[in-house]
């Protein structure tokens, strides 16, 4: 069941969506109900009305999102729900125009738009109480827990602006709203909109005092630390944003046809990305070749998004049609909706024309004892500000997102490929092994490397 919070006779039911690491929120008297920022499968959103046994009276968005299709034009328009959208943003559809001090009833609930540009130009926050009361704020990619939301979305001639916005904002959420308003963001909790990681599972503007750099910093100090700590974003969110502008279709969950190994290898053949959803262990112990590993346990639909060319074909190999349903329905969060194909058959059967395709996985101690062997090529895939805390002493720095152009500057021999846990370089691991490197994956936790004999250098 989804957690929920209680104050002043209102209720929030939070909806996580860890794997994008957001928060969609259901704020409900008792009777009516306000939705902030739905997800794209807004079946989630209607379960949680239905259990309350409470109407939607209105749905509401602190921005147009980059990380994610947003469900809320479709959760409007299929209960007649009134949709709550910033008036500075230039969307493509109808909705109800909310601009800063722009206050309206919902239910029993008053709803108070504030102004809060900085992770987007035109972004609100959205104060909740009774009457003149604030229970709770909704603040989007404004103030988050300890960190704010990322400025350098829109575009690199907006992000100096959009970062002493977003200074101002959050001092203005702070100056405005009580000690004890709940803080209720929607990035955050392992989103790559958040600008710096976040602490925590809830707060108040009180708290938020002490954490939050908006507030503890002045604001040259605050931006300059913004601006230099930036790492990069997955490539989709370049296609969130004018996807939320233009107004997303609504989704298609159903299951996609069954595809036989003859269509399997013309699809790998062709060019298309088939990915296989096992443990990435069982990968390595065999699979067809020429196809990617994408870990359905892990962060999948971030770095499958991130790395796939945009509108190539996508052919799923699952273990159970319960994995690929799931895996779909993430697909559909950032705009990747429907697979041309699926399987379920072990690859052992979908393997006809060729043997299944294998390579080695490791352990840090084991790297460390073929180094003590003799030269070692070592590729770290994890993003530069991981990079540059810390490193293996003489490997190669290739990040995840650029491996497949960069495919060129990796060795012919064995390449030892390692991330922070395994899962990234898993997926490295099965593109190098698709592009016919000879590739050992280190499945292992990189905070053990140095213990197990691995030197470590913090020296680019």
């Amino acid at each position: 069941m989804p957690d929920t919070l209680e104050r002043d006779g209102l209720t929030v039911t939070i909806i996580e969506t860890p794997t994008l690491g957001d928060r969609s929120y259901v704020v409900d008297d008792g009777h009516q109900a306000l939705v902030i920022d739905p997800q794209r499968d807004i079946d989630r959103v209607l379960a949680v009305l239905d259990g309350r046994g409470v109407t939607l009276a209105a749905v509401a968005e602190t921005h147009a999102h980059n990380d994610y299709i947003s469900g809320g034009l479709e959760l409007a328009r299929r209960s007649g729900a009134a949709y709550l959208v910033p008036c500075e943003a230039e969307v493509g559809y109808e909705r109800t125009e909310v601009c800063d001090e722009d206050v309206r009833t919902v239910g029993a609930m008053t709803v108070r738009t504030i102004g809060t540009p900085g992770h987007t130009h035109h972004h609100v926050a959205f104060a909740v109480g009774r009457g003149e009361s604030s229970a709770f704020v909704f603040t989007g990619g404004s103030m988050l827990f300890g960190a704010v939301g990322r400025t350098d979305l829109v575009g690199p001639d907006s992000t100096l602006a959009l970062s002493r916005a977003q200074h101002l904002s959050v001092r203005r959420l702070a100056h405005e709203l009580p000690d004890g308003t709940a803080v209720l963001p929607t990035h955050g909790f392992g989103s790559f909109c958040s600008a710096t990681p976040t602490s925590g599972t809830a707060s108040t503007i009180e708290q938020q005092r002490r954490e939050n750099p908006a507030l503890t910093q002045d604001e040259d100090q605050f931006v300059a630390t913004l601006l230099a700590g930036f790492d990069a974003y997955p490539a989709y969110y370049a296609h969130m944003g004018p996807t939320n502008l233009a107004g997303p279709a609504p989704v298609d969950l159903s299951p996609v046809a069954d595809a036989d190994p003859v269509e399997l290898r013309r699809r790998i053949d062709g060019g298309e990305w088939v990915v296989d959803l096992r443990e990435r262990t069982a990968f390595a112990r065999g699979h067809l070749p020429g196809t990617y590993n994408f870990d359905a346990t892990g962060d999948l639909a971030t770095y499958l998004g991130w790395l796939i060319p945009w509108g190539t074909p996508l052919t799923l190999i699952g273990s159970s049609s319960e994995q690929v349903a799931e895996v779909q329905r993430e697909l559909v969060r950032i705009g990747i909706d429907r697979p041309a194909a699926q399987t379920t058959e072990p690859v052992e059967k979908l393997a006809t024309d060729r043997p299944l395709a294998r390579y080695r996985t490791a352990s840090f101690a084991e790297l460390a004892h073929a180094r003590g062997d003799g030269e070692v090529r070592v590729l770290d895939v994890r993003r530069d500000t991981e990079w540059a805390d810390g490193h293996l002493d003489g490997a190669q720095h290739i990040p995840l997102h650029c491996l497949p152009e960069r495919l060129g500057e990796v060795p012919s021999g064995p390449v030892w490929v390692h991330c922070a846990s395994g899962f990234r370089a898993a997926i490295a691991a099965s593109i190098l092994d698709a592009a016919g490197k000879d590739v050992i994956a280190i499945d292992d936790d990189f905070t053990q490397a140095e213990a197990a004999g691995a030197p470590m250098t913090d020296t680019p």
